[in-house]
Parts: C-alpha cells; sequence; structure tokens
C-alpha cells in the first residue's frame, strides 16, 4: 500500500459516520440541557442518559467547561446554605433570650 493509500483509508476511518453524526447530536442534547441547569434558578430532575456511550472527544471540552460550571454553582449554593444556616442561628438566638408574655406555670397552693 502507498502512502497516499494509507492517508486515504486512514481519512476514511476517521470521517463520521451516520452513527457518529446521531451519537454527537444526542451528546449536544444532553449537554444543552445540563448548561441550562447549570445557570438557570430551577432545576429540573435529573437521569442519567441511558445509551449513548462515551462522549465524543470533540465535546470533552464543551463537557469540562459545563463541569466547571457546575462546581461554580455548587460553590454558590453551599455557601448560600451557610449563610442560611447562620441567619436561623441568630434568630433562635433572639427568640431565646425573648421573655415569655405568659405565665409559664400557675402556682395552684397559693
Amino acid at each position: 500500500m502507498s502512502p497516499d493509500d494509507e492517508r486515504a483509508a486512514s481519512a476514511d476511518a476517521e470521517r463520521p459516520g451516520p452513527a457518529d453524526a446521531e451519537l454527537r447530536s444526542a451528546w449536544e442534547a444532553v449537554l444543552a440541557s445540563l448548561e441550562q441547569d447549570a445557570v438557570g434558578e430551577t432545576v429540573a430532575g435529573w437521569s442519567e442518559p441511558a445509551g449513548l456511550g462515551p462522549i465524543p472527544r470533540e465535546l470533552m471540552g464543551r463537557a469540562s467547561r459545563l463541569l466547571a460550571a457546575q462546581r461554580d454553582r455548587l460553590a454558590v449554593l453551599e455557601a448560600d446554605r451557610r449563610a442560611t444556616l447562620e441567619h436561623l442561628g441568630a434568630l433562635r438566638a433572639v427568640d431565646a433570650t425573648r421573655e415569655p408574655q405568659r405565665s409559664v406555670y400557675l402556682d395552684a397552693s397559693a
């Protein structure tokens, strides 16, 4: 086989076929949905997609950016959760120092 034949065979092997295009399209839809969820305020329930197979190499950068965005969002949510817990603790401390407005007990022997 000549070098030109080898290059042509290699190019044919790397050329995406219809199944590859369908796989890429399915992965793009999944990534688009996850990207929307990462920036939105409300998130629909999620379940792992079935039958997709490995993510195409050309979408790995996009998936990595999505993962970074999800981690950033998780950090923000965790900070918000901690702040909320601190606020609740402060409110409970204020309630604990408040004097009751009614009698706490009734002295029936007097």
